[in-house]
């Protein structure tokens, strides 16, 4: 009598998207907080391409990705994805999604976002498309679990925003071109050193 086979569960895919400009140690925290909560079989990190939203002008397209590389590449199951560095015109999250879905057939996709992300979801292209293709999980201190929304407990808070750690860096001594000792807590290393080898931020202050 032959045994029966169960079938394979569908691979659990997520996707985590931002400027990573720089990335800091809460996107790395939250990355490895939705790999385990998630149970995600792959993650894939995208730096984000044209910022339709952004209102300033996002570091150039290779120190975000060899960034992110540096950030990201040592959690279990990650991807640094380039695809939106290399699409042309605005980037938005229902392109990679669909590409991700025709490219990963049978998967089932996990769209982690942030809460201020949240606040602005209905202000996104297409959005319910999103909600019908991804299960939206949001990084939050509190759970509020929803019929669309899952939520994925996060690590504690960062002190500063990447905001604030871009003007901390174009504050600091041009003249030596060091990450300053406070901010490398907030940086992982690997990209503080990144950020002073190749003296960034330190132009000017960037603004959110």
């Amino acid at each position: 009598m032959s045994q029966l086979i169960a079938p394979a569960l569908p691979r659990r895919i997520g996707v985590f998207g931002g400027a990573f400009d720089p990335p800091h140690c809460a996107h790395v925290a939250l990355a490895a907080a939705a790999i385990v909560q998630l149970q995600l079989d792959e993650l894939r990190v995208i730096p984000t391409g044209f910022a339709w939203h952004k209102s300033r002008p996002l570091s150039p397209a290779d120190h975000r990705m060899a960034m992110a590389t540096l950030a990201f590449s040592r959690l279990p199951g990650v991807i640094v994805d380039d695809r939106e560095l290399r699409r042309e015109g605005s980037s938005y999250t229902i392109d990679t999604l669909e590409a991700l879905m025709a490219e990963q057939a049978g998967s089932v996709l996990f769209l982690v976002i942030g809460g201020d992300q949240l606040a602005a979801f209905n202000q996104w292209r297409r959005w319910q498309d999103i909600l019908k293709i991804a299960t939206v999980c949001v990084a939050q201190r509190l759970p509020q679990r929803g019929k669309s929304a899952h939520p994925v407990d996060r690590p504690s808070a960062l002190p500063v925003s990447a905001t604030e750690i871009r003007l901390r860096l174009a504050a600091q001594d041009r003249d030596s071109g060091r990450v300053q000792d406070d901010l490398q807590g907030l940086i992982p290393q690997d990209v503080a050193a990144y950020i002073s080898q190749h003296r960034l931020y330190q132009s000017s202050p960037i603004t959110p």
